[in-house]
């Protein structure tokens, strides 16, 4: 006769995809029900412990565990993609703009310098403290790099958390208002970057699990990839001031190397890793929605036609490439 805490088990352990449930299920539920007094399995239910590591392995399964079919693999594969090229544009951009506004406020004589002091004085505790968190910790995307590339996946985990956090700070602006008379943030800019910084860290956190393979790049040593995509989003920067935003240095490297890879693939080459493609449209199509958020509010902006002639077409280029890379990601796997 089946007990209560057997079902409340079964039901929980439908968390696994099927493949893994065919295989295990009935050595799992012994393997719980071992040491439970029968007379009290009716009283009894799978304890939080036991959940979250069922729901941890679920994930695992489905991203790749070593025996899962061949959809599963592909999904983990794109994942992991995703995540270390998500990694590598916040690695960059996270170096390049503060050193460019340090060069910028130390070069300018005393207003430069007391322009860039402003964000850290003159404020509430809270406020200075946060402002100095959201200058810092996002450098611990380089960390999380770096630290993925070699193989700490633990040391990658946390820093890609950590560097992440700076992000929530403007949308708990939105939800609890300081009142120390600073404006609201923008809600849907706010949200799309929190889900641009959380995405990638959620995804290394979920994808690169013990069972992965280690992360490698398609090409060239991380080091050299990391000064490229420094280059083309420093340089962008520097070349087009009066367009640039918030978002125009992340979104210009990535337009710059989805295209090197398209044209790179173009040439027959078959060394890339299987789900490449799909792995970049969905960065793409997230870095689009940050783009189009940040574009929005200076619709209405007189004097404003540069930043959005450039926006508008940085937008254009999001949308082709992520179409692209979308069809040609999905060719390979077919192929496959």
């Amino acid at each position: 006769m089946t007990t209560l805490l057997e079902t409340r088990y079964r039901t929980v352990l439908r968390l696994l995809p099927a493949y893994y449930r065919r295989e295990r299920e009935e050595e799992m539920v012994e393997t719980y029900l071992w040491d439970v007094d029968r007379d009290l399995q009716d009283q009894s239910r799978p304890t939080v412990g036991e959940v979250a590591s069922i729901a941890a392995l679920a994930v695992r399964c489905r991203l790749g565990a070593p025996g899962a079919p061949r959809r599963y693999a592909l999904l983990g594969s794109v994942v992991r993609l995703f995540a270390l090229s998500a990694l590598l544009l916040q690695a960059a951009t996270a170096v390049v703009e503060p050193v460019l506004q340090l060069t910028w406020a130390f070069t300018h004589g005393a207003s430069g310098r007391q322009m860039f002091l402003t964000e850290f004085t003159g404020r509430s505790t809270t406020d200075t403290v946060a402002a100095v968190l959201t200058r810092t910790l996002p450098l611990l995307w380089p960390v999380a790099y770096f630290a993925l590339l070699h193989d700490h996946r633990r040391l990658a985990r946390w820093a890609a958390l950590g560097a992440a956090l700076p992000s929530l700070w403007p949308l708990f602006r939105v939800i609890a208002p300081a009142g120390d008379g600073m404006p609201p943030g923008l809600p849907w800019y706010d949200t799309s970057a929190a889900l641009l910084a959380w995405l990638p860290a959620l995804a290394l956190c979920a994808a690169y699990h013990r069972d992965a393979p280690e992360a490698r790049l398609p090409g060239g040593s991380p080091g050299l990839v990391f000064l490229a995509a420094c280059v083309v989003t420093g340089g962008s920067l520097v070349l087009l001031p009066g367009v640039a935003d918030l978002v125009w240095a992340p979104a210009t490297g990535f337009v710059v190397g989805a295209l090197g890879w398209l044209l790179w693939r173009a040439r027959g080459t078959d060394r890339t890793s299987p789900g490449a493609g799909l792995a970049l449209a969905a960065l793409g199509l997230l870095l689009l929605a940050v783009r189009v958020a940040a574009l929005y509010p200076w619709l209405h902006v007189p004097g404003a036609g540069a930043i959005l002639g450039g926006g508008l077409g940085q937008a254009a280029a999001l949308a082709l490439l992520t179409v692209a890379l979308a069809v040609v990601g999905g060719r390979d796997l077919a192929r496959r």
